[in-house]
């Protein structure tokens, strides 16, 4: 037997029935003694000709007087319910709860007693019962078979048909109308229970531990798009019937039924509840890529799909509905992201650096208004004489949770997103300034110029030669002195616009580099009718002149070098080794004819400050 209580109705000792209009006593016993007699439709005859069992039972809860209708729910005759306890009749003390409300009733305090209960029926079946309690109002003593002080009424309905209903509707609301599958609704609830009960419950012989498959049918719209919704919805219902197979068969670590759920479109869901590990879940993500894969015969059209497969397993501790199903989504995606029909278990740290770029995109705009980046400049020396001729900005980001940045961390995050065109255009103005600011301040120095990196996005996505114009203009600087870097890839992979501006800034002055080279395109034919002033060697070249630390130079790598700074000079442009780390580089790269280097050998990416103090000096190596 089981059942729920109902709270405090009002407030106690309130009447709850009066004695009709020939009352003239509000403590007129009730029924009233000979009521029967002289009124034979009266309270009396109502309470015992009443098909809703009844009965009035006693402070002590013994039944004073019961009618047949609750005997024939309770297989007795009515006078065969006299002085029993009602609590045993309907077993109302099964359940603490229920049976302190009961009492409370019983003794005056408090106003009303409901609760749901399922009793047998005399005739074996089960039924459903909505048990009420409420109390009478006073009655004298001695005044017939109803009267006494502190008396009850309590009636039992049969509610069994309303909770086939409700069983009926959510049922329906509970589960897919195409699948016959538990819903989302459905899903979540459960889902919930499972890791309230296991978390909470220490008595549990169990694992402890939770594992959820989250899969979507890879091409499912191209099914419906091509065959009709028709066609689309079997298919649904067929995979639905292969996951359940699966689920039920349960794999060599089966602990327990799986719940396998539709949570909308063609994605689904199978949650093992007390999972051994993940080896549990990857044997029957296996499973089910395997059945899914067999061809699927809907009315004579043979279909095969695929589906990619999203794995998650972990302590139940600590773990919510919420951060599980995030976690499942994650790893779907990574499945279909890894090239579909494949199953991907979920990987910690791969899900903190997407969070981390996910983070880093979001606050990319904000923090370029919010000041959060600075720029660094590295000098870039002449390899004859050591001196510092100008400098690369470089810039970082001093993020509040992630510290500083340095470019690789989120430059290809703002090219993708399109706030490098924002970023770009501070680090261009601020730079320019600062180099002005070093000019004005060394008047007597020849003037360093200032390398500033250029994303292809920005030529596309702004106009970089109104930008260069404006603010060349705003701080005094001498175009001469501005030198722009585009990635080879960049540069030799376009056409059109990018061309265009490149042809008109070198017009205005501006010097043009092509970053990286030697490792994209190559294209020599471009190198020809590009507008560049300087190539800057790619730094895996530079790392093969090394002798210290037991490496040898390769002779390739020299003959490559150097066969490009002379293709370089023929064509009138300079050339500027990266990545130059040590003496013995920097001598080869000099008698090869490189113009600048750049690297630690020379100098880190420092303050402004610090290059101030470079100025016109040759600068410490090593």
């Amino acid at each position: 037997m089981s059942g729920t209580s109902e709270g405090p109705g009002p407030a106690a000792g309130t009447p709850r029935y009066s004695a009709g209009p020939a009352a003239t006593d509000r403590h007129t016993p009730w029924p009233p003694a000979g009521a029967e007699c002289s009124e034979p439709h009266g309270y009396r005859a109502a309470f015992l000709a009443a098909t809703l069992p009844m009965a009035v039972v006693d402070r002590e809860g013994l039944v004073v007087t019961a009618n047949e209708a609750l005997g024939g729910l309770l297989g007795l005759t009515a006078a065969g319910l006299t002085n029993q306890s009602a609590a045993d009749l309907l077993d109302l003390a099964a359940d603490g709860r229920t049976w302190h409300a009961y009492r409370e009733v019983l003794h005056g305090r408090r106003s009303r007693f409901r609760c749901t209960h399922r009793l047998k029926h005399p005739d074996g079946r089960a039924l459903w019962a909505e048990v009420t309690v409420v109390p009478m109002p006073e009655q004298k003593a001695g005044a017939g078979d109803g009267s006494g002080p502190g008396r009850v009424l309590l009636s039992v309905s049969d509610i069994s048909d309303r909770r086939e209903l409700q069983k009926r509707l959510r049922h329906l609301q509970m589960h897919d109308p195409v699948t016959r599958l538990p819903n989302r609704t459905l899903f979540f609830e459960r889902l919930s229970a499972v890791l309230e009960t296991s978390a909470y419950d220490d008595s549990t012989s169990g694992h402890g531990r939770v594992g959820l498959c989250y899969l979507d049918l890879d091409g499912f719209k191209a099914v419906n798009d091509t065959m009709g919704h028709r066609i689309g919805d079997r298919l649904l219902a067929a995979v639905a019937a292969r996951l359940t197979d699966c689920a039920a068969q349960g794999g060599p670590h089966r602990s327990g039924a799986h719940l396998v759920a539709r949570l909308g479109g063609d994605e689904f869901a199978i949650l093992v509840e007390d999972s051994a590990g993940t080896k549990q879940l990857t044997d029957l993500a296996r499973t089910v890529l395997a059945a899914l894969q067999q061809p699927f015969d809907l009315a004579g059209q043979r279909i095969s799909v695929s589906a990619s497969i999203g794995v998650v397993e972990r302590a139940v501790t600590g773990t919510s509905a919420t951060g599980l199903m995030q976690a499942a989504d994650t790893t779907l995606y990574w499945a279909k992201a890894d090239g579909k029909a494949r199953w991907t278990v979920f990987d910690p740290e791969r899900n903190a650096h997407r969070m981390t770029r996910q983070t880093l995109s979001s606050n990319l705009r904000p923090a370029v208004e919010r000041g959060e980046f600075t720029i660094e400049y590295q000098p870039l020396v002449g390899m004859a004489d050591g001196v510092v001729r100008g400098v690369e900005a470089l810039v970082r980001w001093n993020h509040p949770q992630f510290g500083m940045l340095s470019p690789n961390r989120f430059v290809a995050i703002a090219e993708e997103d399109g706030s490098i065109v924002q970023l770009g255009r501070w680090v261009l103005q601020s730079a320019c300034r600062q180099a002005r600011r070093w000019q004005l301040e060394h008047p007597t120095d020849p003037p360093l110029f200032i390398s500033v990196n250029v994303a292809v996005r920005q030529v596309w996505d702004s106009d970089l030669v109104t930008d260069v114009a404006e603010i060349l203009a705003e701080t005094g600087l001498d175009p001469s002195l501005l030198q722009l870097e585009l990635t080879e890839s960049a540069v030799m992979g376009s056409a059109g616009q990018p061309i265009q501006a490149l042809q008109s800034l070198s017009n205005m002055g501006v010097r043009i580099a092509i970053d990286d080279f030697g490792t994209g395109y190559s294209n020599l034919a471009y190198l020809s009718r590009l507008p560049v002033s300087v190539l800057k060697l790619d730094g895996s070249f530079v790392r093969g002149f090394r002798y210290e630390g037991g490496a040898h130079p390769s002779p390739a790598d020299e003959t490559i070098v150097e066969a490009m700074v002379q293709l370089a000079h023929r064509l009138g442009l300079t050339v500027t080794a990266e990545c130059v780390e040590t003496a013995g580089q920097a001598e080869r790269l000099r008698r090869i004819g490189c113009d600048t280097g750049q690297g630690w050998l020379y100098s880190r990416a420092v303050a402004p400050e610090r290059i101030a103090e470079l100025i016109g000096t040759r600068p410490m190596q090593g």
